[in-house]
């Protein structure tokens, strides 16, 4: 009788394509879950990218020069433009005017023992100046696989956007 009813299974295949699937199911799910993850985390870095471009036009004509507190006005472009995906909270901001644009060599960012960057002096600069502008933002992956992978241990990915320009020679008094 036992002998009948295992013969009878192994003839069978009804099955196989349910167990292949179920061998497969755990790749293509990671697969899938990853490129999501990446896809977000590249358009977060576009984000910040479009963000600072946004909030140093600014500073190009002048407008930030004049407000009340120009490091807050900044950090508010910045948050209109990228509040979707990046935390505002967590964005580190430096502004700081150059003497020329061969300055810049001599501006290395600095980090702290986590890899973070040190925020540094907020000075905007004023008519027909140079200005180097950074923000930084420290991405959380939202898998842990991948984040391990394309982060390192602390989940994340450090995002940089660096912009050197030079004001407009704008004259506001009148």
């Amino acid at each position: 009788m036992l002998r009948k009813l295992i013969s009878g299974w192994l003839g069978k295949d009804e099955g196989t394509t349910a167990i292949e699937f179920s061998f497969l199911l755990i790749p293509y799910m990671f697969l899938t879950l990853a490129i999501i993850e990446i896809s977000i985390m590249y358009v977060g870095a576009s984000m910040l990218e479009g963000a600072t471009s946004s909030a140093a036009r600014l500073i190009r004509t002048g407008q930030l020069q004049e407000g009340a507190d120009p490091e807050a006005l900044f950090r508010q472009a910045v948050c209109n433009y990228a509040s979707v995906i990046i935390n505002c909270d967590n964005v580190v901001i430096e502004v700081r005017e150059m003497e020329s644009f061969s300055d810049y060599d001599e501006m290395e960012p600095e980090y702290d023992e986590d890899g973070n960057l040190v925020p540094g002096v907020f000075d905007a600069g004023g008519s027909s100046s140079r200005v180097l502008i950074r923000a930084a933002y420290r991405y959380p992956m939202m898998t842990p696989i991948v984040g391990t992978l394309l982060g390192g241990p602390d989940n994340s990915r450090l995002f940089v956007s660096t912009i050197v320009l030079q004001t407009e020679p704008y004259d506001f008094e009148g």
